[in-house]
């Protein structure tokens, strides 16, 4: 009985350290850009998603992003690609129905300039990324009448389609393997 005493107190103190961070749907984007044809790019974004943030330290500096973005969301303007994106031989959204992140180390560069490592899951295959991130914040919102600390970020990478067996069945020539990932977006405390 103690030890479970203990055991619930200690995980109450634990909880209490943490700092939530939640998505602000609003003002954020995920994006990406793929080469098209060898001649220009095509991007495209996810309208469905959310994630969070936690972290023990004020500055964010052990923070843990979780992001979880709905494939079917796809959307890059043009209903027929969009409908191809979604099907087996892409993301396969039926079987797939989210793309997920985790940050596993965020490393100050200089000033407000971070490597972010993580996994990234994209159809069923987990693999490493590194990521270019900016993060402005935490601060107060500009708005006086809200007092919820903010945080801005922005975060840039690529990987590769075929890594995840995206479109296997495509030459690199119609759509490049490398494609240009972006994340903007705000966090506010809970």
């Amino acid at each position: 009985m103690r030890k479970t005493v203990l055991s619930i107190a200690f995980l109450l103190v634990s909880a209490a350290t943490f700092a939530q961070w939640s998505i602000d749907k609003g003002h954020t984007k995920f994006t990406f850009i793929a080469e098209h044809h060898g001649l220009s790019e095509v991007d495209g974004y996810f309208k469905k998603f959310d994630g969070k943030i936690t972290a023990a330290k004020d500055d964010l500096s052990d923070a843990v992003f979780e992001i979880s973005i709905e494939s079917a969301s796809i959307n890059t303007d043009l209903e027929m690609r969009d409908n191809h994106l979604k099907s087996e031989d892409m993301f396969n959204v039926e079987k797939f129905p989210a793309i997920n992140f985790k940050s596993t180390s965020l490393t100050k560069i200089s000033g407000n300039k971070y490597k972010m490592g993580g996994n990234i899951t994209i159809k069923g295959v987990t693999k490493p990324i590194t990521l270019d991130v900016t993060m402005n914040g935490p601060m107060a919102h500009p708005n006086p009448n809200n007092k919820i600390p903010q945080l801005g970020i922005k975060a840039t990478g690529t990987i590769k389609r075929s890594d995840f067996g995206i479109g296997g069945k495509l030459q690199n020539i119609m759509v490049g393997d490398e494609i240009a990932i972006r994340a903007t977006g705000e966090f506010q405390k809970k």
